[in-house]
């Protein structure tokens, strides 16, 4: 099991941890959340508790607890440009399908 995120996200990252001025990573999670169920949480992480998993890619540290683990193992998180917007976009494997407005899934 496993979650990896590209060299462009690290960046992304390395750069919000810089302006924070703390923090060891990102966690990824999931919620109950849009028309598909399911939606995809990112938040920078400061410390990582004892039953989360923690996974490096790229020196950045990718937490995630274990009832999320099953939904986003096999996920790679990259930092994508399409014209004028930017942002964070997960490369699911499990994902069986997406809603249309792109903000939820389901597996």
């Amino acid at each position: 099991m496993s979650v990896t995120m590209t060299e462009r996200a690290a960046q992304q990252v390395q750069r919000h941890l810089a302006k924070r001025g703390r923090g060891v990573g990102v966690r990824l999670g999931v919620k109950t959340s849009g028309c598909s169920g399911m939606a995809y949480k990112l938040e920078f992480v400061d410390d990582v508790d004892t039953d989360d998993l923690a996974f490096e890619s790229h020196g950045i540290k990718i937490v995630v607890d274990p009832k999320s683990l099953p939904y986003v193992d096999g996920t790679e998180l990259d930092f994508v440009r399409h014209g004028l917007n930017e942002g964070f976009e997960f490369n699911n494997p499990n994902e069986k399908d997406r809603c249309g407005c792109g903000e939820s899934f389901r597996v």
